[in-house]
Order: structure tokens, then sequence, then C-alpha cells
């Protein structure tokens, strides 16, 4: 209560006010809303059981509980509040009980509860602990994934010298996003099911230096039981060093409990094939399916194997859009899933026996998952004002309604700016789709600055997201005008849009990210005398390379986690099969790849405007030397200039303080150049 008190305190003090009276979304209320996620149907429909984190400020950490809501809608229910939290929470499968996982005595262990929270047990007590489960649809067995030593590591090597602290790597993959390799690995695990207690199971992948799920963002969704629970189908990528960093392919393997054999189901394809989902009646298994070996970000297929003949279908065939969290209908004569359009992502049926795909919702949002129940369909949404609730779907009409208001009461004295879409017209004659979001008290006879957001990936579109970080609304609280586009190398246009970003980084794209500003800057209410770019990732290269081309357009920049240097990134980041399809191989190779020709640190000496360099000490994708690179260019040619460099954040900023620090050092700057 005390720690309540004391946040409400520095929320009143920092908060701003529009004139309706309504306050301005500030730093310390974005980490101050509940974050959903993992939203589960009840087996019989009749309930959702999900989690919230909540953030304390003074404390720097996040605490997340379980809730249960009525899937007709109704108040929801915290079902847990403890000093720890709950995660990775499924229904069992007779309803009867709920499992998850929470840290006990030094590790996370599974438990399972009553639906009201009661009548706590914990069933496994698993050396190292365990980060994910699943119950066959039987309950006969579980599944369990832990981290298993597969490869020696320095002290393993030299026994007597348990103080030193080193890596040893004679491959690559040494390091990934922001830890360094151990020589440890995510292997599945089965074992009988018991209420009382669950002993050590069966690993499934003993000896084999290779993970599942992926890393690093590989979960519960990539391991699935078959409706008989005599199978479990598991997603992995079995290759091991520099095959696996510079491959994508991924296969679907299964493997029967009865005889202990593991078939590989997707060999035919070398590109990703991940989330195994199969149907109630058990013909059949769904999977995502990427065709284009070494892109990450190829066009989400909708393949679907009968599991008698093993003959497969690509029913995505014709749909120029990509898929993913599928969902079978009761009956297995419908797949359920989401595909991004036009910068939002939407719900999507697909009618098996007619091979027909039909659109059911639309609207300026983004649906993130999928569940059947009943007649309705469960789904997470958020908008670019709003952050993830639960909606329910009718099945037949997409007709909508909002279930949960966790944010409900914040979010009403908040007042959130104007979201406007708008189509710009490209140098080569396309129209691109902008995001334009207001300051809550726009006048149009005023005069504002304007930011321009250079989004990430690069494949990442600027849709309907609500960031903690990169929050358009935050943006416009400060009395910006965001100018968010849709710029060349982004999906939900196509795929021919998505893919002409690659290795041509410095070329079209930059050009929309100018057609963008150029029309925005033409309204009487913009001052052109005051606008910024931001952007981070390949937004962050970005800032960078128009720093070298902008013309005079920017008065301040802001790049977090950029690449600078095209050659030194290359040499340095760990997932090569990235960077060789994007910029097209090693600077040594003959011909050298004309990528290069775009690194911004070839225009430096055309730098002549504030820069702001932010960074993580432990970005691993976008190593921190790109960051102070620039900075020390900008620096030692005499540019305004300002590094901050967070030691134990990675490729995001992913805590509270440091996530303050952040806004606050980022509007700092901007006013301090654009104000």
């Amino acid at each position: 209560m005390k720690t309540l008190v004391i946040t409400s305190i520095i929320l009143l003090m920092s908060a701003s006010f529009t004139a309706s009276g309504q306050q301005r979304l500030t730093p310390e209320s974005l980490w101050e809303l509940g974050r959903l996620s993992d939203v589960r149907v009840s087996p019989d429909g009749s309930k959702i059981l999900f989690g919230v984190t909540h953030y304390d400020i003074q404390g720097n950490n996040g605490v997340r509980d379980l809730y249960i809501i009525p899937a007709e809608g109704g108040e929801a229910v915290n079902i847990t509040s403890s000093a720890v939290s709950e995660s990775a929470a499924v229904w069992r499968p007779d309803g009867l009980r709920i499992g998850f996982l929470k840290p006990a005595g030094g590790s996370v262990q599974l438990f399972e509860m009553d639906p009201d929270g009661s009548n706590i047990v914990q069933l496994t007590n698993i050396d190292g602990g365990i980060t994910g489960f699943g119950y066959s649809p039987g309950m006969e067995h579980i599944y369990y994934t832990s981290r298993v030593k597969v490869i020696e590591g320095t002290k393993e090597r030299h026994p007597d010298l348990q103080g030193s602290n080193a890596y040893i790597a004679d491959d690559l993959m040494y390091r990934h996003w922001d830890r360094w390799h151990d020589g440890s690995f995510s292997h599945i695990f089965i074992a009988p099911y018991s209420a009382e207690t669950i002993n050590q199971g069966k690993d499934i992948m003993e000896g084999e230096a290779w993970d599942s799920p992926l890393p690093p963002f590989g979960g519960s969704s990539q391991i699935s039981w078959s409706a008989d629970g005599r199978s479990l189908a598991y997603t992995c990528k079995k290759k091991y060093g520099r095959e696996w960093t510079i491959s994508t392919n991924s296969d679907i393997y299964l493997y029967d409990l009865e005889t202990g054999e593991t078939e590989n189901l997707t060999p035919f394809n070398d590109g990703y094939d991940k989330n195994p989902v199969f149907s109630p009646d058990g013909k059949y298994m769904a999977w995502e399916s990427m065709a284009t070996p070494g892109f990450e970000s190829d066009k989400n297929r909708i393949m679907i194997m009968d599991l008698e003949s093993r003959k497969y279908r690509d029913f995505s065939a014709g749909f120029d859009q990509s898929s993913g969290n599928f969902a079978w209908s009761p009956d297995s004569r419908t797949l359920y899933f989401v595909s991004g359009v036009h910068a939002t992502y939407q719900l999507y049926a697909l009618d098996i026996d007619a091979a027909l795909i039909s659109r059911l919702t639309g609207g300026h949002h983004n649906y993130q998952s999928v569940a059947v129940a009943g007649d309705r369909l469960i789904a997470e949404r958020m908008s670019i004002s709003l952050p993830t609730e639960i909606y329910s779907v009718d099945r037949r009409s997409g007709n909508d309604v909002q279930l949960s208001f966790i944010n409900g009461d914040m979010l009403g004295s908040i007042d959130m700016g104007r979201v406007e879409e708008r189509w710009v017209s490209t140098t080569d004659g396309l129209e691109m789709l902008v995001w334009v979001i207001y300051p809550p008290d726009f006048d149009p006879s005023q005069k504002y600055p304007a930011l321009l957001y250079c989004g990430g990936g690069p494949q990442s579109a600027v849709s309907q997201f609500f960031s903690y970080r990169w929050n358009f609304q935050i943006m416009a609280a400060n009395d910006y005008i965001v100018v968010a586009p849709n710029r060349r190398g982004l999906p939900t246009f196509g795929q021919e849009w998505n893919d002409q970003i690659s290795q041509d980084y410095g070329g079209q794209n930059i050009l929309d990210y100018l057609s963008a500003i150029d029309e925005l800057k033409a309204e009487e209410y913009v001052d052109e005398d005051r606008i910024g770019a931001v952007g981070a990732s390949y937004g962050g290269y970005s800032v960078f390379y128009l720093a070298g081309v902008h013309e005079n357009r920017f008065s301040a920049f802001i790049s977090h986690c950029g690449l600078f240097n095209l050659e030194s990134w290359y040499a340095t980041t760990e997932e090569m099969f990235f960077a060789n399809h994007d910029i097209g191989g090693g600077y040594w190779e003959e011909p050298r790849p004309h990528s290069y020709d775009f690194s911004p640190h070839l225009k430096v000496h055309k730098w002549d405007t504030p820069m702001m360099v932010i960074h993580g000490g432990k970005d691993y994708r976008v190593p921190y030397a790109e960051g102070l690179q620039a900075f020390n260019a900008a620096q030692l040619q005499g540019i305004p200039s300002r590094l901050l460099f967070f030691p134990e954040e990675n490729h995001w900023v992913l805590t509270p303080q440091n996530g303050i620090l952040w806004q606050r050092e980022f509007f700092n700057w901007l006013d301090k150049w654009l104000k």
C-alpha cells in the first residue's frame, strides 16, 4: 500500500493536463499500466484465464498475477496475488485445475490450483527448474522444457579454476541477443502426469546440441500434443554453431511416445517451419512456414498436412499476406488466424473444404491472438491509443465486444491524441500509408514541432501497436505531431512491398521517409524549422543515414541501437542469416555487396545536426560499439551530441526506472532543439 501511495504521488506531480482537464500520458503512467497477456479459454468455453503484469517503479521490478473473467463478459477476478510472478498458466484439459509456473526454492517449478486460486500444490521439483509445459489431451502425460548442459563450458574444461570468468568459443553462435552461450540447450521432457507429484521426465532430445523452442522468442506455441496424446510435435532447428547462424531451416518433428522414434514432418522446406497445431479430430496438422532459406521475414504461409497420408498443401497460395496464431474450430473444418493488412492486424477464417479465406474484422487496431469459445472467438487486441485488452468476436459476423478493462480507470482520466490514416504519394508513383498522431489539444491554427518515426525490423509493420517505449501517444502528449510512415520494406502491404528493402537499405525506403515528412511539413500547423527524426534498430540506422542526406529537413536526431558501420556490424552480429539476406554477404566477398555503400559512416562528414545516441551494453544483435562510433564521430566533428548508455539493457529497455529515464532524456533532447 505504501508503494502504491508513493507511486500515485509521483504520477500526480509529473502529470500535465489538457484543456479539458484530462491528464496527459507521462513516462510514469506508461509504467503504471497493467500489461495483459497469455489469454487461455477454458475447455468448456465459459471462462478466460489471463495474466497481468504490474510494475513497481520504486522497486524497479514487475510482478505478474493471474485473472479469470467470464467469456460472456463481467468482472475480472484476481486469483493470485503474491510477491512473485505466476506465468505460463493454462487450463488442465478437464477444466478442474489450472497449471502455472512460479519460482520455488531458487528455480521455477510447476504448480496447480483450483480456478478460484485455492488449493495450490507444487507438482515438480526439477533440478534447474522448468521453462514451459503442456498437458496431453487425456492427461496421461505432461511435457516440460528445461535447460540441459550438452557441451562443456570453461569451468568443466578447467575444474580447478572455478573462480575463473571466461568464455571459450570454437564456433559461431557463442552469444545470442543478450546472453553468451554456456553449452546448455532447451530440451523437451515427457513424464507421466500426476495431480500430486511429477517426477523427472524422459529427455526426448538427449545429447542433442539444439533447442526447442527456438531461441530467443520461441514459446509453448512451438510444441503441441497430437489429438490422441500419443505423439508430440515440436519446432527445432537441428543445427549448431556456424550452420545455425547462417540458416533459418527449422522443422516440425513428431515424437512417438510408444516407439520413442522421432520423424521430421517437413524435410521438404528449407525455410522456417514452426508452431504446429493439430485439428480436434486428429486428422490434420496446421503450421506456419516460410519458403525462402535465410529470410526471417518471408511470407508466413498456412500449411496443412493430412497426417494419415503425409500429403500437405499451402492453403495461403494466392493470399498475399502473412498468417499466424492458428486456432481450429471444434469440427476441424475452419482454421482461424491473425493476418496483417494495411498496417493493422485482423482476424481471418479459412474454410478447409472450400479452401476459401475470409476476413472477419476491420478497423484501426491489432489483433494479437485468437481462440475459440463456442460461437465466439476470444482475442487479444491493442491499438495506438489502447494497450492490450480481451475482446469477444462473433465467428460469423465479426462483431466484437470488449471484455476486459484492466486499465479502464486510468485510461479514462487520460486524454489521447487523434490518430489519422493518411496516404502519401511516393517518388516512384505508389501510395504509402502514414499514421499521423496529433497532440491532445491540437489546434490547427497553431504551429507544432513534428517527429518522423523510423520503424525497425526492418521488416516490422508500423501498425496499431501500443508500445511502452516507442509510444506515439506520449510523443503527442509532449506536443509533437508524430509522422509514422509504412515505408518500403514493411509487411501488411503485400510481399513485394515487404521484400523491396533487402540489399537496398539506403534506397527507396529512405526516399519514402522523406516523402512522408515533406508532405506533412507542408501543412500550416507544422513548423518546418522544428522537425526531428527518431528510431531504433533499423530505425536507428535510418536516423544515422538521414543525418547525411536530409538536406536541412531535420533539426534533431535520436538513434537507439542503430547500425552505424555496416562492415563492423556484419562482423560482430550473431544471426548471420539475417545479415546475409539483407546485406548480401560479407564485405570481403568479390564482388563486394553494394549494400555497404549505404553504410551511414560513409556520410558522417555531412553530419551537421544535433544527435542523441542510445545503446544497451547487452545488445548483441547490434553491438554497442555501433553507438559509440556514431557518438564519437559526432563529438570529434563538434556536433552537439549526447550518449545515453544502459550497461545492463539489451536491444530494448526493460526495467521501469531505466524506461522512465529513457523517456525523460528522449524528450529533454528533443525539447532542447525543437522547442
